[in-house]
Formats: structure tokens, sequence, C-alpha cells
């Protein structure tokens, strides 16, 4: 993704906590609720970007992503399919520990996934999120998951989608990417 003089902004905002956030455990396709914090945590979304005004609000269609959009003030947020959880195939509600016990040294950026998507199925479906993207002229907000949103960087940065492995993301929290002098770049992460 290339840029001239572009002053806009992309914001990434990761999905209140779940039960399975909470303990670690993959969750791609099993749509879980946002626990009770999660909820409360979610909230403060709203004031936190409040004053800023986005030209395309984005939500993946998982409903711990559509309802940490609506408590965070952005009840209409368009679905994009596009922005689902990495899937985690056989790993789903698995923990990297556990399945560390008989793939010793097991990560969902270097090594294969049985039963779900490979980095390059994940590249070609995030390269159309942020082709999307680049074509709104203004700021975006995107409501998504913890290694979706991290090889969505990964991506906007022009990096190998594994990349994205060097972002840690927690729940509830933004991060802005933008341009600097035409290159695309981090402006906050993980706030």
């Amino acid at each position: 993704m290339t840029s001239g003089e572009r002053d806009d902004r992309l914001w990434l905002v990761r999905h209140g906590e779940t039960e399975w956030s909470k303990n670690g455990r993959h969750t791609s396709t099993t749509d879980l609720p946002l626990t009770p914090e999660g909820e409360k945590t979610a909230a403060t979304l709203r004031e936190r970007l409040a004053g800023h005004s986005f030209d395309l609000v984005l939500t993946s269609p998982r409903v711990r992503a559509r309802h940490t959009a609506e408590l965070a003030g952005f009840p209409d947020a368009e679905v994009d399919e596009d922005l689902v959880e990495w899937d985690y195939g056989s790993y789903e509600g698995i923990t990297t520990a556990e399945i560390r016990k008989t793939v010793p040294g097991w990560t969902v950026w270097s090594s294969p996934v049985p039963g779900g998507e490979t980095a390059a199925q994940i590249a070609t479906r995030l390269d159309r999120v942020n082709r999307r993207i680049a074509s709104v002229d203004g700021d975006v907000l995107v409501f998504g998951h913890s290694h979706a949103l991290r090889a969505l960087t990964a991506r906007w940065l022009e990096l190998d989608v594994t990349e994205g492995r060097h972002f840690v993301l927690n729940t509830a929290t933004i991060s802005t990417l933008g341009w600097d002098r035409g290159s695309p770049v981090v402006h906050h992460w993980n706030m």
C-alpha cells in the first residue's frame, strides 16, 4: 500500500474480553459473548473515541466485535466478513501451551494450523480489507480480533503477514496506523 501525502488514519480496536481470551484459548469461529468485565472495559472505548470522526466504520461479524462496536458508540458499524479472526481449525478453543505439548514451538505465525487458514490465506483476505480502507478519503475505524488485526497491521506496513507476531494486542485497546512522508507507519499501539 502506498500513499502520497495522506494524513488519514486507520484506527484498530480489538474486541473486549471473552472467557476464552481471558484464558488464552484460540477463538476464531466460536462466537463467544463478552464477559461482564469485557463489557465494562469496552464501554470505556466510547469516551476514548469521542471527538473523532470516521468516514468508514467496519467490524468483524463475530458477536464479540460487534458488541464492542456497539458499546463504543458505533452500533451501525458495517460488517466485513474479511475481518473475522484467523481460522484456528483443530486448534479452536485450545491454548498455545496445550498445542505445544504435541507440536513443540508451535505458533500461528509460523506453523501449520490443521483444518484452519494458512498465512497466505490470511494475507489475501486482509489485503482486501486494506485495499478497501485505502479507497476511503478519511479516517477508518475497525473492530476486530487479535491475530487478524496484527496480521492486518503487518500488511498495512507492507510486511509479510507473519510479521504480525511482533504486535501484541490486548483486549479493548486502540491502535492507530497512518503515514509518515508517504510510508505506512504505526502511530500508536495497544493504548
